[in-house]
């Protein structure tokens, strides 16, 4: 049965009920029967399931076996350092996840406590929890709304619906309106539901839903069935981790096998073919993405932005379509008279004829946000409203409903009642005999009257809200005495767009993401302030459904959306989103909890500022990533050329462990902090598609790993020739100088070589200076010279060392300048 569409009989018939309530003894029957009042929670999952969730990631796999490896080589140290990284990767993400399982914790806090109602025929407040259908409910200016419910009667019932339709307005409710059966949610005139609020007026009502059946339990459903997807970094770490376990895979075998070729002993072969593949696997790139995005989180902190998940802070980087509700997100939530029709000429209110705005003050009440609005505009104009009050005191009142579409004020003036009148302009002119023109009055004749209708047509097709207002006197202070009024003229309202709204978008559009918009709000109202914003899209009276769907879609299209929202309605939307985001002041605990971003300031500027750190974030990853590479990949072709060209092994294998742990860790750790590129807000979002890899990142890797491998090579091969006792020293410290000071050309697309730009990152400087203190101390310590079986330098040997290690930096910034050089000149 669809009460809304229902007669009022047949709803207490269909659920065996009358106006005068159920009898406690009934109540206590049903209450058995359907449950508790309450939103039921989603199905709990354990900690322990929590945490084996975290085990799904191909990278953290790698560095379980990574650690399993270096276990069964018997170097605990190496083994309990990639275990260190694991437990604090494994860790932050249980953290994480488990607060994200809040959403439907939030839903409980919306329960009203306690409710009104008809019980055994006496007016009784009860726990909310125990109403059941057929509850005859009481409801006052004020109150929470407990249930779902069809109104039965009442006086002038308006209902605040923000949080679960998005109607920026007071809806005002009528238990005679007579509407169809597939009405929209929003415009069910007959019906009021759990979770909303009395703005005004009070009612009856029979409570047709509880707990879960209602409309707010059906969108906490909604949010429980919502499937979170992995972020867009997620995904590329996935696809990376797979490729590193073939790369490590066929390093280790390679090199194993080129040892057995040159006679080395069957533990040697393993081992070397081993350490080798655990020098493939970055077990320092969980770590560093983590760092990256708990940066950024900070950052954006400070930019009034709290991140709840952290893959969210990546995911805003790599966004191409923003979706933001309308209502106080992209405007203030405060309406505004902004145009007024009178004499048949469209004019600002500050050129309106007082009259026209003494009718408006004296026709609005005070609990409306267009009576403020009028209120505004008419202090504006110089009118005093207190000294009208006194001077045409209140002679009687008629209320604004749905069904008169209007609001009427009785005003004695002396020589009697004067009816000031306003409401919809179709509604008033019916009412009205005489048009206001030139200061006067004149008769309303058909081609005046259509000239109202083009003039109401005109501004509504602008996007504003149009009221009429008209006066007369009347015989007494009724709704029959409305006849024969002079329409005074049109008031136009609008919701004017939040400050740094129209540039922030500019903003996102010339960094190439679209803004859409989607509303629970009339269409002409949202297309209105979308054209005006320079927004493209607009979804205007939307259900919770249609918002999840058109996120779902737009996903399906390839597209990585965040979704802007602060209501109960937004929540399945802000939860499938790619990155949902939430407003922090407004938002209702539904929405936030949903949300992986909560903006502390309730501005869509701030969401711009997270856009940024997101792009910031991610160039950081690759920088990471194209630094570690380079470095592991030079390592294993140190090692496979060596083979190929049946020279001794340049590196031991606890020398190549003592290397990787070196760019692994301080350097390459610094990565994530490198500032942000001056054009990341001009250029256009990544393909959604593109690998982390991407074929011009890995010839870029391949080129600067050749680079590192010729340099080891040739200072090896130098040695050889020399001193070939200190042939695999002077390897070692070639390599390790060579990655420290690899960093530079890491750090940034463009040369590294001016003082601000060297200085820019203070983080770079220490951990290269820290990774290359500790690489002298290799060889300068003693006792860790014998563990790492290296041997003293002679001041030739260090010289070559530096030389060489050299090479590939300077070759590096040298290419940067000239690439950038080139750039310039082809600009036109």
């Amino acid at each position: 049965m669809n009460a809304a569409s229902t007669p009022i009989d047949d709803v207490l018939a269909g659920l065996e009920a009358s106006r005068d309530g159920l009898t406690d003894a009934e109540a206590a029957a049903r209450l058995e029967r359907v449950g508790l009042n309450q939103l039921t929670r989603a199905q709990p999952i354990s900690a322990l399931t929590i945490l084996l969730h975290q085990f799904g990631s191909v990278v953290v796999w790698l560095l379980v076996a990574a650690t399993a490896i270096a276990l069964v080589q018997g170097d605990r140290i190496e083994a309990a350092a990639i275990a260190a990284v694991l437990v604090i990767n494994t860790l932050i993400g249980f953290v994480t996840e488990l607060r994200a399982r809040r959403a439907m914790e939030a839903l409980l806090r919306l329960d009203a406590a306690m409710a009104t109602v008809l019980r055994d025929g006496s007016v009784k407040a009860i726990d909310a929890r125990t109403l059941v259908p057929g509850d005859v409910i009481i409801l006052e200016a004020g109150a929470n709304i407990p249930a779902d419910a069809r109104l039965l009667g009442g006086a002038e019932l308006r209902v605040n619906e923000a949080a679960l339709t998005g109607e920026s307005m007071p809806v005002s409710k009528d238990a005679l309106a007579v509407i169809a059966a597939d009405v929209l949610l929003a415009d069910r005139r007959t019906m009021i539901y759990k979770g909303t609020t009395v703005a005004a007026g009070m009612a009856r009502a029979v409570v047709t839903a509880t707990g879960p059946l209602t409309e707010l339990g059906r969108i906490g459903a909604l949010v429980a069935g919502v499937r979170e997807e992995k972020t867009p970094l997620e995904v590329r770490l996935d696809a990376l981790g797979r490729r590193l376990i073939w790369l490590a895979l066929g390093a280790g075998a390679v090199v194993g096998a080129l040892a057995a070729l040159q006679g080395a002993g069957l533990g040697l072969v393993i081992e070397t073919g081993l350490v080798l593949a655990i020098a493939a696997v970055p077990e320092a790139l969980p770590t560093v993405v983590t760092i990256a995005l708990a940066v950024g989180m900070h950052r954006m902190t400070r930019r009034h932005a709290i991140v709840r998940r952290l893959p969210a802070v990546e995911t805003l980087g790599s966004t191409t379509v923003v979706c933001t509700d309308k209502t106080l997100t992209l405007t203030t939530g405060d309406m505004t008279l902004t145009r007024a029709w009178v004499n048949g000429r469209d004019v600002t209110p500050g050129d309106a004829p007082p009259r026209f705005l003494e009718a408006g003050v004296l026709a609005s009440g005070a609990d409306d946000p267009l009576d403020a609005a009028i209120f505004r505009a008419a202090g504006a104009a110089g009118i005093d409203r207190t000294r009208l009050d006194r001077e045409r005191p209140d002679a009687g009142s008629l209320p604004f409903s749905s069904a008169r579409k209007l609001m009427a004020s009785f005003r004695d003036t002396g020589t009697g009642v004067t009816a000031y009148v306003k409401g919809a302009p179709g509604r008033v002119l019916e009412l009205s005999a005489a048009i206001v023109q030139d200061g006067g009055a004149v008769a309303l004749d058909e081609p005046g009257r259509q000239r109202v209708h083009d003039a109401n047509a005109a501004l509504a097709g602008n996007g504003l809200r149009v009221l009429a207002f008209a006066s007369g006197q009347v015989a007494r202070a009724d709704e029959d005495a409305l006849t024969s009024l002079t329409f005074e003229g049109l008031a136009a309202f609008v919701d004017p767009p939040a400050e740094g709204v129209k540039a922030a978008i500019a903003t996102l559009t010339g960094a190439g993401l679209r803004t859409i918009m989607i509303t629970g709000d009339q269409k002409l109202t949202a297309e209105a302030i979308a054209r005006d914003l320079g927004i493209a899209a607009v979804h205007s009276r939307v259900s919770p459904e249609d918002k999840l769907r058109i996120v779902e879609q737009l996903q399906r299209d390839g597209e990585i959306v965040a979704m802007l929202g602060d209501g109960v309605n937004d929540a399945p939307a802000l939860k499938r989103a790619d990155v949902g985001v939430a407003m922090g002041g407004r938002g209702t605990d539904v929405a936030k909890e949903a949300a992986a971003i909560v903006l502390q300031d309730d501005r869509f500027p701030t969401v711009v500022a997270a856009v940024e750190e997101g792009r910031v974030i991610y160039t950081n990853i690759r920088k990471f990533v194209f630094y570690l590479f380079s470095c592991n990949l030079a390592e294993i072709l140190v090692l496979v050329i060596a083979g190929l060209a049946t020279l001794p092994l340049p590196l031991a294998p606890l020398q190549l462990l003592w290397l990787n742990m070196l760019t692994d860790t301080f350097p390459a750790l610094a990565l994530a902090v490198e500032p942000a590129d001056r054009d990341v807000m001009l250029r256009p979002p990544r393909d959604p598609r593109e690998a982390l890899l991407s074929r011009s990142f890995l010839l870029a890797i391949l080129l600067y790993a050749g680079l590192l491998t010729a340099a080891t090579l040739a200072a090896f091969v130098w040695a050889l020739q020399v001193h070939p006792e200190r042939a695999t020293t002077v390897a070692f410290m070639t390599l390790g100088l060579a990655q420290v000071l690899h960093l530079g050309n890491a750090r940034s697309a463009g040369a590294v070589v001016t003082p601000a730009r060297i200085m820019s990152n203070p983080w770079a400087l220490a951990g290269a200076g820290l990774a290359g203190g500790l690489q002298v101390i290799a060889v300068v310590y003693v006792p860790l010279r014998q563990v790492l079986h290296l041997t003293w330098l002679a001041p030739l040997d260090w010289a070559v060392v530096v030389a060489c290690a050299a090479v590939p930096a300077v070759a590096g910034q040298v290419m940067k300048m000239f690439s950038e050089r080139t750039r310039r000149t082809d600009r036109p």
